[in-house]
């Protein structure tokens, strides 16, 4: 089994390229996103660091994070975002290799792992990948997608933008590049990498 990073700013459509592989039967996905989801529900961990770093302000009555809230100041403060990615690097990774060695042992007949991280490099993983692919896209298609996905304004997609690494970095570390713009086939792009080096 091949364990693959796939990595890239926001609006970059690691989400689409990951929909598509996991439709094939013979690859497992792990979407670190989600499981920072899975792991931000209450008397977690995770959560309870969150909590001591960030304030009770940034959690509703029922003990549930305040995603939005809690966004908006990630967004804005550069030193904020650098201490949750600091938390998050801990116990999310952590979790993140338990599920890989469960799907190494657990799963014979998966041929790829795919990691979906968008700071894969940021937070070490990309150390326990055979080989990463980076999605790559023009700055304002990746501020129409990321006002459609997420319902906001230019302007807030652009400070998004703003705090994230261009996409020179992420040709520089990895291994392989597709250029996601609207001809792109993203399907065809990733059979390609499949075929000439993956199998």
């Amino acid at each position: 089994m091949k364990v693959i990073g796939i990595t890239g700013s926001s609006g970059s459509g690691k989400t689409t390229l990951t929909q598509i592989l996991n439709k094939k039967k013979e690859i497992s996905v792990i979407d670190a996103d989600k499981v920072v989801k899975e792991m931000s529900v209450p008397n977690t961990d995770y959560l309870n660091a969150i909590k001591e770093t960030f304030g009770l302000e940034m959690f509703l009555e029922d003990g549930n994070l305040n995603r939005k809230l809690l966004g908006n100041r990630i967004y804005s403060e550069k030193e904020s975002l650098e201490k949750l990615n600091k938390l998050t690097f801990k116990y999310v990774v952590e979790e993140i290799l338990k599920r890989i060695e469960s799907t190494t042992q657990e799963n014979k007949n998966i041929k790829y792992l795919i990691i979906d991280a968008p700071l894969l490099f940021e937070s070490g993983l990309n150390r326990y990948c055979d080989y990463v692919i980076a999605l790559i896209a023009n700055r304002n298609l990746k501020i129409k997608r990321i006002c459609k996905r997420d319902n906001i304004d230019e302007k807030t997609a652009q400070s998004r933008l703003n705090i994230q690494k261009e996409d020179s970095y992420y040709i520089k570390k990895a291994d392989f590049v597709i250029e996601n713009n609207e001809k792109c086939n993203l399907e065809k792009e990733i059979e390609s990498i499949l075929s000439n080096w993956g199998r």
